[in-house]
């Protein structure tokens, strides 16, 4: 069973304008590789705001391919595979809109928030933001780097089901209350989690 982590930054504000997308494949309770590519958005506007957070200038990408030869690469990876983001609204979001731009069908694939996970598993942090779980797991990170934001998210996703007593992610919606995302052949469901 396929387990993936992944991450995208963005040039603005809107979803379709990934610039960069990191993934983190899990295997028997480790991360065992971590890749990271550019993006060169359909629209080249970037935003001060999105530079300020991850620092990908347009002059980064403008060399790098748009975003459907960039996930060509990782067409076999990912398809079946259960995948993992760090608020999974947004990332697959902004997956969902790329693929829409530019009038791709969606891989069939499922997926889970490590947000909503971390929030009924360890209920006592403040946050459940990606720093606070990696300082919470001692892990020093690069924050919005998509390669690293996608590792820390690896990491945190096995040490919640470490915490559970479960050896695979996908055995961890099932004990939390969460229902798991889906993508598929013209469609999505979202993940979904109660919190009580």
């Amino acid at each position: 069973m396929k387990t993936i982590a992944i991450d995208f930054e963005t040039a603005n504000e809107t979803r379709g304008s990934a610039c960069s997308v990191g993934l983190a494949w899990i295997e028997d309770g480790e991360v065992v590789r971590v890749e990271e590519r550019l993006i060169r958005p359909q629209d080249m506007r970037f935003s001060s705001f999105n530079v300020a957070i991850h620092g990908i200038r347009p002059e980064h990408v403008e060399d790098a391919p748009e975003f459907p030869e960039v996930m060509e690469e990782f067409e076999e990876d990912i398809r079946g595979a259960t995948m993992i983001a760090h608020n999974a609204a947004f990332d697959f979001s902004v997956w969902r809109a790329c693929l829409d731009l530019y009038r791709r069908g969606y891989p069939e694939l499922s997926y889970v928030c490590s947000v909503k996970m971390s929030q009924k598993v360890w209920p006592h942090l403040g946050s459940h933001r990606l720093n606070v779980l990696a300082a919470h797991l001692g892990l020093k990170f690069a924050h919005h780097n998509a390669a690293e934001d996608a590792h820390v998210c690896a990491r945190a996703a096995i040490a919640i089901g470490n915490s559970l007593g479960v050896s695979h992610i996908r055995d961890i919606p099932a004990l939390i209350g969460m229902k798991v995302g889906r993508l598929f052949d013209g469609g999505y469901a979202p993940c979904t989690c109660r919190l009580k």
